[in-house]
């Protein structure tokens, strides 16, 4: 008996890297020299089958809305390939990607700025049937947004035909954002936290609604979102973005029943509990997440990781973060007469392999050493030094060697369809991934 074979992917991501140029100071600027740059998307693939509904999650800064507008190619593409239904659309000229954008839609987080106060529903939901050269017949045009505004429950559609949008309650504008969305018949939606500006008794209206459409118009939604509750109710697969990459990525009823990448955990960890008879443990990543500018070594996530090791990346900043956060801790007269065994912290900003404790006026470099060795009596189970091989007075303060062996995790599979990018997951799999990278 022969096997069906299953429909090729709507859409394919490969490799997709944006990467927005810094510029530095006025000669730099006045030259074009480039002073490095941020890495919004760096390497994301995945593919999605018509009629899914893929949720991309993460904090704000993971690249999470690049990657969604970079699918619709609303901003430039650094590297990779997009293919839309069998086709390429990564190099596409404006004029041949504009027929091509009539089915593929966005639906943005704020429909305050997503519609023109002045113009009244009727003219801004018709507006893409002109542009798209769909129909210039004001008569078509009407009943098409007609169609649309009842579709999305604007109805009786009389009502709101002629409305501006300040007269709209904030899920009646979402509403009409998404009725704009749908009017030239797309088959994907590209959702940025549809619901994220909308009151909580509203945002599961908006999403049925969406879940409505769907099933009635055959639509496939990336769904952008920084909230896992929302995603659950919503998604088929879920893709965890952190700094610019996945970090996770699998069928959703997986994900949330057996989450592998220690960021993942602590996302789902931060869902509200409901019940107020009921403890949850909140022990979240600690710290913010870093400069995409300046990413970590290694494993990205590592200096907020709990369960980091030794060759997830430690490096400079990882130490002075250590005596930051050992300072915030400890009474002012004592972070006072420490903090004057140590000089300016500035030179450990630079990311490296080793690095120089500069040593406070009028003390022996000893003491900063003594000072280290208190700071891992205090928390020995601190991840940070586990990456730390030595720590000896050398000339100007101390210096702190890191392991040189550190890796930059890519995704492995783990079974089910979930690909993780933790070492622990590989370690546990004795398998590496296919670009595993050394810094």
């Amino acid at each position: 008996m022969s096997q069906t074979k299953p429909d090729p992917p709507l859409l394919e991501v490969e490799d997709l890297r944006v990467h927005f140029a810094l510029r530095g100071g006025v000669l730099q600027r006045f030259t074009g020299r480039e002073h490095g740059s941020v890495k919004a998307v760096d390497g994301v693939s995945f593919a999605l089958r018509r009629g899914e509904v893929l949720g991309v999650v993460g904090e704000s800064g993971s690249g999470k809305t690049t990657l969604g507008r970079a699918i619709l190619r609303t901003v430039p593409i650094t590297a990779g390939r997009i293919r839309f239904d069998g086709t390429d659309i990564t190099e596409m000229r404006e004029k041949t990607l504009r027929p091509m954008r009539q089915r593929m839609q966005m639906v943005f987080q704020d429909p305050n700025a997503s519609l023109n106060p002045a113009m009244e529903l009727l003219a801004a939901i018709g507006h893409p049937l002109r542009i798209h050269g769909v129909t210039d017949d004001d008569d078509k045009v009407r009943a098409t947004v007609s169609e649309a505004l009842d579709r999305v429950g604007l109805s009786p559609v009389e009502l709101f035909l002629h409305k501006y949008p300040g007269d709209l309650s904030g899920g009646q504008k979402q509403r009409a954002v998404i009725a704009r969305a749908i009017i030239l018949g797309p088959d994907l939606l590209v959702a940025d936290e549809p619901v994220s500006m909308l009151d909580m008794s509203v945002r599961a209206k908006i999403l049925e609604l969406m879940i409505e459409l769907k099933r009635d118009l055959g639509l496939t939604y990336v769904y952008v979102t920084h909230d896992l509750a929302t995603a659950k109710f919503f998604c088929d697969t879920i893709a965890i973005m952190y700094l610019g990459r996945i970090v996770e990525y699998g069928p959703a009823e997986q994900i949330y029943a057996d989450p592998k990448h220690p960021y993942t955990q602590s996302l789902l960890r931060a869902i509200p509990e409901p019940d107020p008879t009921k403890s949850v443990p909140r022990d979240l990543p600690r710290g913010e997440i870093p400069d995409a500018a300046q990413p970590p070594l290694g494993c990205s996530f590592h200096p907020r990781c709990p369960v980091a090791f030794e060759i997830c990346g430690w490096e400079s900043r990882d130490l002075r973060d250590l005596l930051e956060r050992h300072w915030l801790a400890h009474p002012d007269d004592e972070f006072d007469r420490e903090r004057r065994t140590v000089g300016d912290l500035a030179a450990l900003d630079e990311p490296s392999l080793t690095a120089t404790v500069p040593v406070g006026s009028g003390h022996p470099a000893q003491d900063v050493v003594d000072l280290l060795e208190r700071i891992r009596a205090d928390d020995p189970h601190e991840p940070t030094w586990t990456g730390i091989r030595d720590i000896t007075p050398a000339a100007g303060g101390v210096r702190v060697e890191f392991r040189d062996d550190c890796v930059d995790p890519s995704l492995f599979d783990v079974g089910g369809g979930q690909q993780v990018a933790c070492l622990l997951c590989r370690d546990g799999n004795k398998s590496k991934g296919p670009n595993d990278g050394r810094r």
